[in-house]
């Protein structure tokens, strides 16, 4: 199984967004929750929303311009395995053209 780190894009994040109705929260969190049925024991780390990013370089700090709003993290049998349970995710569905990366974990060269 390789593991596989899934980024959530927004474009606002949860924190940004208009607060749902109580009904809103139990239909979203329903739908991440038979998503993350369907990851069954792959689920490594559920994640959680994400705010305030901060670009770090060798010049200095700036305000990301990245719009990440999330991440999980889930072992797969495979990238094609990672990519459907990416294509039926429920972040999909949010407002504002929401969209998932998906990147395969290597392993870090001579350890």
């Amino acid at each position: 199984m390789a593991k596989f780190v899934l980024i959530y894009h927004a474009p606002q994040t949860p924190a940004e967004a208009a607060p749902p109705t109580p009904e809103g929260v139990q239909e979203m969190m329903g739908a991440w929750m038979q998503w993350a049925e369907k990851v069954g024991p792959g689920m490594v780390d559920f994640g959680t929303p994400l705010a305030g990013g901060v670009r770090v370089t060798s010049e200095g700090v700036a305000p990301s311009t990245k719009e990440v709003a999330g991440y999980t993290i889930i072992e797969a049998e495979s990238a094609d395995a990672a990519l459907e349970l990416a294509k039926v995710h429920p972040h999909l569905n949010m407002p504002g053209g929401c969209s998932i990366e998906v990147h395969e974990a290597q392993a870090v060269p001579g350890m």
